[in-house]
């Protein structure tokens, strides 16, 4: 039994069948996810029969490091964690300051601001079940989902990194290996657990799920009406060149899933983020920017673009700086506001799509 797969009012249960005072819970809760705990032992204000037995009953780490990598630059952590059944993810730590000096170029992943942001990029499958061509998770195929638990755990280990810095978690994404939509339990339970008052207490909207577009989630997700933050990544503006890329286009075309987005809009009034990978020669041309510009047309969003990052499964390349800037303005002048976004771990294969739980050589 996992410590994190645990509300409290489930660590309250299983303190009453252990016959202990139910106050008991909110000190493990709090130990947890405000000081941070990793061990019973650092349970000091419990008694030490109960700390012997959550040692002998309870799991409080569901992975062990198996190593982790620092960009050259010195902006980014990228860590592999190995779970008890031997798969293997991966979570990333970016460290944003002020954003460069081109005014065209942002370094946040939601584009939305990046001054001292710490951002964590979490995962929440052992791999892929959508197969999106350009994405290394997707080309390694599906493993298995991830426990609410799991999911908590990678963010509690950075928070615990970043303390140590007296630093904090500003920003979680959960755009790390797998599609959160298609672990939507575990995933919404994670982020309930992570935004409880009495616990972490970390903003609502300073999550943001990415979807490659799994609609009746999106409409699920739009009818509970969250603060969290929803990106879809659409990369192209027609159904033959999506589908090219994301296979899940065969089943939720583009007009169902811009449907859905426009509900999602209808129900929260908040604004969707559409990622965009920009592919030279594919999707990066100005002509492209103006039909997807229609598309979108009427509804609360903002673009999201990043040149391709590489995997060895690909052969597509990423747009220059100067089709990038091309791509942003035509969007712009069609009333759809548009950011370029920084690529960050591209040395140690950390960026966005190159997440593959396998040890770099």
């Amino acid at each position: 039994m996992l410590i994190y797969d645990l509300d409290l009012h489930e660590i309250t249960n299983l303190l009453k069948g252990w016959n202990e005072p139910v106050y008991r819970a909110k000190q493990i809760w709090q130990g947890l996810y405000q000081h941070f705990y990793e061990s019973p032992e650092q349970f000091t204000n419990l008694p030490k029969s109960l700390r012997e037995r959550l040692a002998e009953q309870v799991t409080f780490s569901p992975f062990k490091v198996k190593i982790y990598q620092d960009s050259s630059d010195g902006t980014t952590r990228k860590t592999l964690f190995e779970l008890p059944d031997k798969n293997l993810i991966e979570a990333v730590l970016m460290r944003y300051g002020d954003p460069a000096d081109n005014p065209q170029i942002t370094a946040s992943p939601t584009g939305r601001g990046a001054r001292n942001r710490r951002t964590l990029c979490i995962s929440t499958q052992a791999g892929c079940a959508m197969g999106c061509v350009f994405c290394a998770t997707g080309q390694m195929g599906f493993k298995r989902h991830l426990s609410s638990g799991e999911i908590i755990a990678q963010v509690m280990y950075y928070a615990r990194m970043l303390r140590q810095e007296n630093q904090n978690v500003t920003n979680i994404v959960l755009m790390g290996m797998g599609e959160p939509f298609h672990n939507y339990d575990n995933t919404m339970a994670a982020i309930d657990r992570l935004n409880n008052p009495d616990g972490y207490n970390f903003g609502a909207r300073r999550f943001t799920v990415s979807t490659v577009g799994l609609v009746p989630m999106i409409r699920r997700f739009a009818d509970e009406k969250r603060q969290v933050n929803l990106a879809i990544s659409l990369h192209a503006a027609d159904d033959e060149t999506r589908v090219s890329m994301l296979p899940i286009n065969k089943k939720y075309k583009i007009e169902a899933v811009l449907e859905a987005c426009h509900y999602y809009v209808s129900q929260t009034r908040r604004r969707i983020t559409f990622e965009w990978a920009l592919i030279h020669g594919v999707n990066d041309t100005p002509e492209v920017a103006k039909k997807l510009a229609a598309r979108l047309k009427g509804l609360l969003c903002h673009v999201n673009a990043i040149p391709l990052n590489p995997t060895p499964g690909y052969e597509g390349r990423a747009t220059d700086r100067q089709r990038a800037v091309l791509f942003k303005e035509a969007l712009e002048l069609a009333g759809i506001p548009c950011t370029i976004r920084m690529r960050r771990g591209i040395d140690i294969q950390a960026g966005c799509g190159q997440l593959a739980g396998a040890v770099s050589d």
